[in-house]
């Protein structure tokens, strides 16, 4: 899956649950400040992430480090390289 596949996918779950229009959801954005989730969306954006990609997130002390769309789009790539080569030290 290509960076840009796991954006687009990303950007369809926040406009799906969250009803956030497209034009606003560029990588610098800030998902606190300028989407204005609070700590419930978070619970409710990761169940999303987790049916959506097929992935295991709750537990990944990773997450919380996240506060840009950016961060969200690299922290699924890192999942899905994970996923690909399981080798790759993460247990």
């Amino acid at each position: 899956m290509t960076e840009q596949e796991i954006a687009e996918m990303v950007n369809e779950i926040l406009e799906e649950y969250f009803e956030i229009e497209s034009e606003r959801l560029l990588p610098q954005v800030n998902i606190f400040e300028d989407l204005e989730l609070d700590s419930l969306d978070i619970v409710d954006l990761v169940v999303a992430m987790q049916k959506k990609f097929n992935v295991r997130i709750r537990d990944d002390e990773r997450i919380k480090s996240i506060r840009t769309l950016e961060d969200i789009y690299r922290f699924v790539a890192s999942l899905e390289k994970e996923r690909v080569s399981p080798a790759s030290g993460r247990s």
